[in-house]
C-alpha cells in the first residue's frame, strides 16, 4: 500500500519496510499468539521519492527521530493489527508532513518613531480636549 503524503509525494509500498511481533498492550490471552504490535520503517537515506533538498530538510526536522537515517514508527495501541498498521500510516504521513513544511519568519516588531509618537500624542490630546468641551459647565445650586 502506497504512502500518499500530498498531491505531489507519494512513497511507495516497496519502500516502505514492516516488522510485526508480539504485543504488550492490551488483548487478553490473545496477545501471546498474535503479532499485532507494528512497526513501520522508511529509510530517508536512500528514498529514491526524495530529491536531496526534502531529504536534507526532513534529516534536519527529524532529527531525533531518526535511526541510521531511517524513520521508525511503533504502534501497538490496538488490538487488532490492521488497525495498528492504520495509525502507523497515518503517524507517518503527519511526521513526513510537518517535517516538510516550511516555517514562515516571524516578524521582528519596530520601534515608532519619534514624529509617529508626536503625532499620536497630539491626536489624543485633540480628543480629549473635545471630550472636556462635551462636559460643559455643571453648576451646583446652594
Amino acid at each position: 500500500m502506497d504512502l500518499h503524503i500530498n498531491s505531489w509525494l507519494t512513497i511507495p509500498a516497496k519502500e516502505l519496510k514492516w516488522r510485526f511481533t508480539k504485543s504488550s498492550g492490551p488483548g487478553g490471552q490473545g496477545v501471546n499468539t498474535t503479532d499485532s504490535q507494528v512497526e513501520l520503517i522508511f529509510n530517508l537515506k536512500n528514498s529514491s521519492v526524495l530529491n536531496s533538498y526534502k531529504k536534507q530538510r526532513l534529516f534536519s526536522q527529524l532529527e531525533s527521530r531518526l535511526i541510521k537515517g531511517c524513520l521508525i514508527i511503533n504502534v501497538n495501541k490496538e488490538r487488532s493489527q490492521l488497525q495498528n498498521r492504520r495509525i502507523a500510516l497515518e503517524r507517518m504521513k503527519t511526521l513526513i508532513q510537518d517535517g516538510l513544511l516550511t516555517k514562515q519568519k516571524l516578524r521582528i516588531p519596530s520601534t515608532p518613531s519619534k514624529s509617529s509618537k508626536r503625532t499620536r500624542l497630539k491626536d489624543k490630546r485633540i480628543r480629549g480636549a473635545i471630550k472636556k468641551n462635551r462636559q460643559g459647565n455643571i453648576s451646583q445650586d446652594d
